[in-house]
């Protein structure tokens, strides 16, 4: 990597149109001064910048019927702003990878950082997506800004292609400040762009907290080409996981990061990359549900815990968890309890179906898991006492509920009001997983010591269908026997 530090006092810096690289200091493309000379030089003779793909986007007819479907569900009649976001500053002058906010992606289809949609609530005419085109090269910026200057960051496509591709009118985000100002009064998509949110004239912050409310309700709900590309994002972590087997197969040694960083491997090949910080957790670590820090050992008669999905390029994931035996067989003890945990996801499977509570398939696992818990013999009560309201003993050992919507965001939708989600009737086209788990904790005095440190979690992807579900992860094992048969060959679901 190049360093680009520099002062340019001499040289005519863009301010950055909202880009990383507008700050001076962070900016810049040579350790000397610029001579006049120089600049001369480098702003001329240049031709067009070599295409460069744009990332997957829905048909334009497809995204300006989202947007249709969002006028006519406005909380109120005023123009709404929705930002891209801003890259999160890592340290210094670098910045993580630019992952643009859900909402942004689903009604506009681009993932430039720091576009804004803005939305006109009576007519598509006036809808407008403000982003940043292409380098100029008679102001320098395209050789000075190292943060987003075409030469240091490579091609950003025309305003007139992206209006092609995306069907919605263009504009340069040097036009955005004069537009907003001229609003007036709008509803504005919070907790991307805080810059765009001050410059936004909002009505009533409960009108936001209602626009990001309608947004998650409609995407409830996958279209045909939403749900093409979660195959393709749970097809490429089938890869990942069995790219994972075919890694620990007789290796002793290994560790979590080499689990983590083949699972990420394959996910830069197959998509965009990961869909979230996978969970490689092996032994009692599988007992921490959010363990993120995947540095432990693979022990011989360990479990490792694997939760983990790809992000396709067009930033849909999948979110799949299996449980297998590091030695490639099950223990007694470890064949039990995962005997249980796929018990309570059949049965909870079993629940799903248009018109059925959401909560439903929740009660059922819970029902199935307490019941294991009995029978194990270390639930102090019983198993029809711990599931009632005032008790739920059971949920020590079961922690967290056992699925959620998935589609743009690992956790999708999470803004949904009660009635349309969790509390709402699950619809054909609605994408959610199904996980349930036993977690027994290393220090755990009530329990025997054969269970402490042992976490099992077995999580597949599934489509709500007319007639019920479809499990779009079956490709992955989940039986005991058929899980021992992976292990052995890897390969052998392909």
């Amino acid at each position: 990597m190049s360093e680009a530090v520099s002062t340019l006092a001499d040289a005519e810096v863009p301010a950055g149109a909202g880009l990383p690289g507008g700050d001076r200091l962070s900016t810049g493309s040579f350790n000397d001064p610029v001579s006049p000379r120089l600049a001369d030089f480098m702003s001329a003779s240049w031709g067009d910048q070599p295409e460069a793909p744009a990332p997957p986007a829905p048909p334009a007819a497809r995204l300006a019927a989202r947007r249709d479907q969002l006028r006519a569900h406005l909380p109120a009649p005023l123009p709404v702003v929705v930002p891209a976001g801003q890259p999160s500053r890592r340290s210094n002058d670098q910045f993580y990878p630019f992952r643009p906010g859900s909402d942004y992606v689903w009604l506009a289809g681009d993932q430039s950082p720091a576009g804004v949609l803005i939305l006109d609530p009576s007519s598509a005419a006036g809808d407008a997506l403000f982003v940043a085109p292409p380098s100029r090269r008679d102001n320098g910026e395209f050789w000075t800004d190292s943060a987003s200057g075409e030469l240091w960051v490579g091609r950003r496509h025309s305003l007139t292609e992206r209006a092609e591709t995306l069907g919605i009118t263009c504009r340069p985000l040097a036009e955005l400040p004069e537009r907003l100002a001229g609003l007036g009064e709008a509803i504005v998509s919070r907790g991307f762009d805080a810059s765009i949110e001050r410059q936004v004239t909002s009505v009533d912050p409960v009108l936001d907290a209602e626009l990001a409310a309608v947004l998650a309700e409609l995407r409830l709900v996958k279209d045909g080409w939403e749900i093409d590309q979660l195959r393709a994002a749970v097809d490429a972590t089938t890869l990942g996981f069995c790219d994972v087997a075919a890694l620990i197969l007789d290796r002793p040694g290994l560790t979590e990061r080499h689990v983590e960083a083949a699972f990420a491997g394959r996910s830069r090949l197959e998509g965009n990359g990961v869909g979230y910080h996978p969970i490689a957790a092996a032994g009692a670590h599988a007992t921490t549900l959010h363990w993120s820090r995947n540095d432990g050992p693979l022990g011989a008669g360990d479990l490792l815990l694997l939760d983990a999905g790809v992000e396709t390029q067009s930033l849909y994931t999948a979110d799949v968890t299996r449980t297998f035996p590091v030695s490639g067989r099950f223990s007694a003890m470890q064949r039990r309890v995962y005997g249980y945990v796929l018990a309570a996801q059949e049965a909870g499977l079993a629940a799903l179906r248009p018109g059925a509570d959401f909560r439903e398939y929740h009660r059922v696992c819970a029902r199935v898991l307490a019941e294991a818990l009995e029978d194990l013999g270390v639930l102090p009560v019983t198993a029809a006492e711990s599931l009632q309201p005032d008790c739920g003993l059971h949920r020590r050992w079961t922690l967290c509920a056992p699925g959620h919507m998935m589609g743009l965001d690992v956790h999708d939708c999470a803004s949904a009001r009660e009635a349309r989600y969790l509390g709402g009737p699950l619809e054909a086209g609605q994408v959610l997983t199904v996980e349930p788990g036993l977690y027994f904790q290393a220090n755990d005095d009530t329990i025997p010591p054969e269970l402490r440190g042992l976490g099992i979690r077995i999580e597949d992807d599934v489509l709500i269908t007319s007639g019920g579900y479809e499990l779009l992860s079956s490709a992955l094992p989940r039986e005991p026997d058929e899980i021992e048969a992976w292990c052995a060959d890897p390969g052998r679901i392909l």
